[in-house]
C-alpha cells in the first residue's frame, strides 16, 4: 500500500501540472520573433527606408523660418535741461530703451544637378529592396536552424528511449541468468558477464540522457528562451512508418534544373541583383557632380519696434545661382572611379554567389542522395539484427548458444535502432536543407 501511495505522490505534479508542449511550428514562429540578428537586421531595414525617405526629400525645397527679438537701453546721466525755439525748458531722460522684432524666412532649391537626385532615389530603391530581401533568407535561414536544432533534440529523445529499453532487456537478462545460475544450468561467469554489459548499458543511457540535455539548451538558447524550464518536444513525422524514400524523388528533379530553381527562388540572389543596380545608380549620382547645378533661392523678412507693427514693413528677395564645375582638385573624378569600382565589387559578388548557390544545391542534393541510401540500409540492417538477436536469445535458453553470442547480438540491434533513427533524422534534415539551398522554406506561414 506504501509502494502505490508512494507512486501517486511522484506522478501527482506531473498529473498537475503537465510539460508545456512546444512543436516544431510553435518554435519556428518564437525565433522568427526573438532572434537577435533578425531584430538587428528589421532596425537596419528602417533605416533603408529613412534613406529613401530623405533621398525623395532632397527633391523639395527647404524652407527656414527665424524670429528674433532685441532690446537696447541707452543711459545719459549728464544730460542738460535747455529751452526749445518756443521758449520752453526741456529736460531730456536720463534713459531711453528700445526694442526690436523681426520675423525671417528663407527657402532654396535645387533646379537642375545632373539629374543626381534622382539617380539617389533610384539607389535607395534599390538598397531598400536589397535589404528586404536579405532580411527574407534571413528568416529562411532562422527556419532552417531551427528545424535542424529541434530535429537534434526529438534523436537523442529517441536514441534515449533506445537505451532505456536497452537497459530494461540487459536487467531482466540478468535476472534471467542469475536463476538458471541458481537452478545450475550456467556458470557464474556468465553472470559476471552479464553485470558487466547491464553496467554499459546504463553508462551508454547516461550519455545519451546528457546529449539530449545539451541539444536542448542549444534549442531554447537559440529561442532565447529559459533553459531551466522544461518542455515536451512533439515529433511532426510519423513514428513506427517506413519512409518510402522514392516518394521524393518526384520533389527534386536534375542538378541543372534545381540550379535554375534555386536562381530563381533565392532571396540573396535577387537581393544581390539590386545591390548591382543601386552600384550603378551610384555611378550616375557621381557623374552628376560634371554637370551645372543650378538653384534658386527666395526671402522674406519684416522688423519692427512693436509687435503689433510687425508686417507693416515687408522685404522680399529671390535669386537664381548657377555654378559650372570648371575644375575639382580631381575630386568628380575620383567619386567616379570609386563607384565603378563598387559595380565592379558587386558584379563579382554576384558572380560568387552564384557559384556558391551552384555548389550548395549539388552537394546538398548528394548528401540527400546518400542520406536516402542510408536510411534504406539502416532499416534492413534493424530488420536482421532483430531477428538475429531473438534468435540467438532462444538458442541460449535451448543452451545451444553462448551468453556471449546473445550480447553481441543486443549490442548489434542496439546499434542498429541508433542507426534507424539517426538514418531517419538525417534524412528529415538533409531534405529540409535541400529546400532552404533552393529557396524554398518560405516564411509566410509562419508570420
Amino acid at each position: 500500500m506504501k509502494k502505490y501511495l508512494f507512486l501517486v505522490l511522484l506522478l501527482l505534479p506531473a498529473m498537475v501540472f503537465p510539460q508545456q508542449k512546444l512543436t516544431l511550428e510553435e518554435a519556428i514562429k518564437i525565433a522568427l520573433q526573438r532572434n537577435s540578428n533578425l531584430i538587428v537586421s528589421k532596425n537596419n531595414l528602417i533605416g533603408s527606408e529613412s534613406n529613401l525617405k530623405s533621398a525623395y526629400g532632397d527633391l523639395l525645397p527647404n524652407l527656414n523660418v527665424s524670429s528674433s527679438f532685441s532690446w537696447s537701453r541707452f543711459e545719459n546721466e549728464n544730460a542738460q535741461s535747455f529751452t526749445d525755439e518756443l521758449g520752453r525748458v526741456v529736460t531730456p531722460p536720463k534713459s531711453q530703451d528700445s526694442e526690436t522684432y523681426s520675423v525671417n524666412a528663407n527657402s532654396s532649391w535645387v533646379l537642375f544637378d545632373g539629374l543626381s537626385n534622382w539617380a539617389n532615389i533610384a539607389r535607395r530603391k534599390d538598397d531598400l529592396e536589397s535589404a528586404k530581401l536579405n532580411l527574407e533568407r534571413q528568416k529562411e535561414d532562422i527556419i532552417y536552424q531551427t528545424i535542424e536544432l529541434y530535429y537534434a533534440v526529438l534523436n537523442f529523445e529517441k536514441l534515449v528511449k533506445v537505451r532505456e529499453d536497452n537497459v530494461e532487456f540487459n536487467q531482466k537478462f540478468l535476472e534471467q541468468v542469475q536463476e538458471r545460475n541458481r537452478l545450475g544450468s550456467v556458470a557464474i561467469a556468465d553472470v559476471y558477464t552479464q553485470q558487466v554489459q547491464l553496467g554499459n548499458a546504463e553508462l551508454a543511457l547516461i550519455r545519451e540522457q546528457n546529449n539530449l540535455e545539451d541539444s536542448k539548451s542549444n534549442l531554447l538558447n537559440f529561442l532565447a528562451m529559459d533553459v531551466l524550464k522544461d518542455y515536451e518536444y512533439v515529433n511532426p513525422t510519423e513514428d513506427n512508418v517506413v519512409i518510402n524514400t522514392a516518394t521524393f524523388d518526384n520533389e527534386f528533379s536534375s542538378v541543372e534544373a534545381m540550379v535554375s530553381s534555386a536562381l530563381e527562388n533565392r532571396k540573396d540572389y535577387h537581393s544581390q541583383l539590386f545591390s548591382v543596380s543601386s552600384a550603378q545608380s551610384g555611378v550616375s549620382v557621381a557623374r552628376g557632380g560634371i554637370f551645372p547645378r543650378l538653384s534658386s533661392s527666395f526671402s522674406f523678412g519684416t522688423d519692427a519696434s512693436k509687435v503689433d507693427n510687425l508686417f507693416d514693413t515687408r522685404s522680399y528677395g529671390f535669386g537664381l545661382s548657377l555654378s559650372l564645375p570648371i575644375f575639382s582638385n580631381f575630386n568628380i573624378d575620383n567619386s567616379i572611379q570609386l563607384a565603378q569600382i563598387s559595380v565592379k565589387n558587386a558584379e563579382e559578388n554576384l558572380s560568387s554567389l552564384e557559384r556558391q548557390i551552384k555548389i550548395e544545391v549539388k552537394q546538398d542534393y548528394l548528401d540527400f542522395e546518400a542520406a536516402k541510401k542510408n536510411l534504406d540500409v539502416a532499416t534492413k540492417n534493424l530488420q536482421s539484427a532483430e531477428e538475429n538477436r531473438r534468435i540467438n536469445f532462444e538458442r541460449y535458453n535451448l543452451g545451444a548458444g553462448t551468453i556471449l553470442d546473445v550480447l553481441q547480438s543486443d549490442r548489434d540491434l542496439t546499434q542498429a535502432q541508433s542507426n534507424k533513427i539517426n538514418a531517419t533524422f538525417e534524412f528529415y534534415r538533409t531534405k529540409d536543407k535541400l529546400l532552404n539551398t533552393l529557396g524554398k522554406l518560405e516564411s509566410n506561414k509562419y508570420e
